[in-house]
């Protein structure tokens, strides 16, 4: 039955792309492709109940965002509410979760050394995955020239911006929090981690008979805060259908289209990237793929249809805690790898500054575009 049902949903998937691409060769009447495109999502959404999914449900709140966008934009304007509560109740989430986390697997092990070891391995382990990363946009966006044939709008003149780089010394004084509070208001990630490392490193140095009460209550926060996670993630399909319909009604799908060539080439790297980077490292390290991608598909899905990488953290983290990963590893490397080994974002920025110098038709070499990074 499960069966019937995907096959009937990607049937009229099929349909119903055809039939809005072919609308107007065809002479279709408008109502024919909007409803073959809502009878594709109903059966998705059927789908997705028989599987007990939530990320099939997230995927049937983006495409019912995009439809509801698209059909009427000025219903979706004003669904903006939804996707931003949801992104509040996530980020809620974070700064308790990364605290008792860490403070538990730091404090309760009381192994110092082995978090040098581990931040030692991350920060290698990012700087050469993310420098691969920009190297593969960069080859990707030469092969294509997505930029060149680009018309750039009209500029006036404008006033400069007053624009200063961030020193080395600014960027590591930033890592470090003045006011925790205002780290977690503000959703200063790292600082929760730095702050959250030393708290757990001076708790070690505390007399066993005073650590244990704080341990408890930071294990049972953590506990507390997997299962908030869990409650909140019910929203997910809701917050997701907001937030796409929002973007759709606001922007419309015609935005994306002198961007198609862009946005192909960006996929192709990507795809690359996981296949000739992350696949051999997940073989090397011994990682089950499939256990590992079906861990990656909900907060991926999460990520991409609210453009919040924030939003992925507290579920990345659950799932990777179900893969067999160790609690206090992935308390300290995922967090300190949404600073530091921003992969994709690393590749979709080599990606983008070369594109923008196609279309403003300037001529660079490989050697000056690699500097210019």
């Amino acid at each position: 039955m499960k069966n019937k049902i995907l096959v009937a949903a990607i049937a009229a998937v099929t349909l119903a792309i055809a039939a809005s691409l072919l609308a107007g060769t065809l002479s279709l009447p408008v109502m024919v492709p909007a409803i073959l495109r809502w009878l594709a999502i109903l059966l998705i959404a059927v789908h997705a109940t028989t599987r007990r999914s939530l990320t099939g449900w997230i995927l049937v709140g983006l495409l019912a965002g995009a439809e509801v966008g698209h059909d009427w934009p000025q219903v979706a304007v004003n669904l903006q509410f939804l996707g931003t509560i949801f992104l509040r109740l996530i980020k809620v989430i974070i700064a308790p979760l990364l605290f008792s986390v860490l403070v538990v697997g730091i404090a309760g092990h009381a192994n110092l050394k082995k978090v040098g070891r581990l931040a030692i391995k991350s920060l290698i382990y990012f700087e050469i995955v993310s420098t691969i990363a920009m190297l593969i946009g960069l080859a990707a966006i030469n092969i294509s020239r997505a930029g060149e044939g680009v018309h750039l709008p009209s500029t006036s003149a404008r006033e400069p911006l007053n624009l200063s780089p961030h020193s080395a010394a600014q960027l590591i004084t930033d890592i470090f929090p003045e006011n925790i509070a205002k780290s977690v208001a503000e959703g200063q990630v790292l600082q929760v981690v730095v702050f959250s490392i030393l708290f757990a490193m001076a708790l070690v140095l505390v007399p066993e008979t005073k650590r244990r009460p704080m341990l408890a209550f930071a294990e049972s926060l953590s506990e507390t805060m997997f299962k908030f996670t869990n409650i909140v993630m019910y929203a997910a399909p809701i917050g997701v259908f907001g937030a796409v319909a929002y973007t759709v009604g606001h922007l419309g799908l015609e935005v994306f289209l002198p961007l198609l060539k862009l946005l192909a080439t960006l996929y192709v790297a990507l795809t690359i990237f996981i296949v000739g980077v992350l696949v051999p490292i997940l073989h090397f390290a011994r990682i089950p793929m499939k256990a590992f991608f079906q861990a990656a598909t909900e907060p991926v899905s999460i990520g991409f249809a609210t453009a919040s990488s924030e939003a992925t953290l507290p579920r990345a983290m659950e799932n990777m805690e179900g893969l067999g990963v160790p609690r206090e590893t992935v308390a300290f490397v995922l967090p300190t790898g949404y600073s530091f080994n921003m992969d994709g974002a690393s590749l979709y920025q080599s990606l983008a500054l070369i594109f923008v110098v196609q279309a403003a038709g300037l001529h660079v070499t490989f050697g000056q575009q690699v500097i210019m990074l």
